[in-house]
Order: structure tokens, then C-alpha cells, then sequence
């Protein structure tokens, strides 16, 4: 079997997430941070895709983009993640060692409403959710530390949001989510489901062929011999 069509049209939200092969680090030391941001910004001048918010962590990243045409996210981080390999193999002189990444990358829809903000505070809260640091913005590596910096850091990564971040933002980003927030972030990251409003998944699942993503898993439960099927 094929692997299923990936959506990626212009104008949509998607969050992106790839991860190392067996969880292993890909970013051992803040040189190896900066690389791949550079290797980020080398990506959007080739390809027509833009950045909204973004986390580097250690062994995984989050990239929430806007393709400026179809199939430019998937252009864009199929270059990066084989550039970044390619890279990272030279640096290390490990070339032909191994896969870097577990495979291709994971990606769902995000409806751009308050599903979208949700969407951001999950990636931009990421490291402080896993207590590498006391506060969201202390980690450099992603777009909430970019946004605050004065001036502005180089590489220039961000592209405006289509909703205005909220008053306080970073006082939001640094605020606990609730479990019923992260559990849908997370359900939507491993089915790569649509994430928004009740009717919004059903709609876009229909119109990019991701109807799958919202059926579940596994075979049907087999009926027992002599017993009726309930209605």
C-alpha cells in the first residue's frame, strides 16, 4: 500500500512534528540549534512556505506553517530534513551511520480560530512543559524567544499570524493547559487529524481525503455467534 496523500494546500495551517530515529537527540549543542535555524531560513527563501510558531527541542521539532502554494510545506521539510541529515553527517563525519529521523514528517490541519492559538501554545510552551526551563521564553530555540527579542534575531524566521496573539501572550504561553487541550493537540499529532470546531474536521477531512484520520483504529468488533448486533 502507497503511504496516503499528505495535505498541504495553499493557505492552509499545519503543524509539523518530526522526531529522532528511536527518540535519539538531534540537536546535541546550541551550534547544532543554530544550524538547523539557519538551515530553516535557507529553506524559506527557496520554497513557498512560511513559519508561525516554532519549537526546537532536543530530540524533536514543531513547526506550525502556511504554504504560499500547494505542496510547499512538504517541499520545504523533505529539503530540510535531508539538508540538515546531510549536514549533520559531515559535521560529525558519520555519513552512512544510520538514519537521523525517524521517518517522514507528521502534520494535521488547524482550523485559524482559537484552535490555532491553542495549537501555538502548545509548541511555544513545549520545553517548558518538559522542564528544560522555568519559563517559555527562556528556551532560545523557538519562536516565542525570537518574537521578544530586541532587535530582532537573524536568521528572520517568523511570518505574521492570521490572528493577532492575544494581550499578554507570553504570560498565556506560560500558563498550564488543560488536559482536555493537550489530549486533542496530542490525538490530532498522532492521527494527524484536522484540529478545530466539532463540524470544521469533518469538512476539511472530506475536501483533502483525510477521513481516515477520523475513523478509529482497528477492525470492527466481530459479534458473538447467536447474538444480535446492537442498533
Amino acid at each position: 500500500m502507497g503511504r496516503p496523500k499528505r495535505a498541504d494546500e495553499a493557505g492552509g495551517i499545519y503543524h509539523a512534528l518530526n522526531r529522532g530515529n528511536s527518540r535519539a537527540a538531534i540537536f546535541d549543542t546550541p551550534d547544532d540549534f543554530e544550524a538547523f535555524q539557519r538551515i530553516l531560513a535557507e529553506g524559506l527563501s527557496r520554497y513557498p512556505c512560511r513559519i508561525l510558531p516554532y519549537q526546537l527541542m532536543p530530540n524533536h521539532w514543531h513547526l506550525v506553517v502556511r504554504p504560499t502554494a500547494d505542496g510547499g510545506m512538504s517541499d520545504l521539510l523533505r529539503w530540510v530534513t535531508l539538508t540538515h541529515t546531510m549536514r549533520r553527517h559531515a559535521h560529525r563525519h558519520t555519513s552512512g551511520k544510520g538514519h537521523i529521523y525517524q521517518g517522514r514528517f507528521k502534520s494535521f490541519p488547524v482550523q485559524d480560530d482559537g484552535h490555532f492559538l491553542v495549537v501555538c501554545r502548545y509548541v511555544e510552551r513545549n520545553a517548558r512543559q518538559a522542564g528544560l526551563v522555568n519559563s517559555a521564553e527562556d528556551w532560545k530555540w523557538g519562536s516565542l524567544a525570537r518574537w521578544l527579542a530586541k532587535p530582532r534575531r537573524k536568521p528572520d524566521l517568523l511570518t505574521p499570524w492570521p490572528i493577532a496573539r492575544p494581550g499578554h501572550w507570553k504570560d498565556r504561553v506560560n500558563q498550564a493547559m488543560s488536559k482536555k487541550e493537550v489530549d486533542a493537540v496530542r490525538h490530532a499529532i498522532r492521527r494527524g487529524s484536522p484540529f478545530g470546531d466539532p463540524d470544521w474536521p469533518q469538512s476539511i477531512a472530506r475536501r483533502l481525503n483525510l477521513e481516515t484520520t477520523l475513523r478509529p483504529r482497528g477492525r470492527p468488533k466481530k459479534v458473538a455467534p447467536g447474538r444480535k448486533k446492537e442498533s
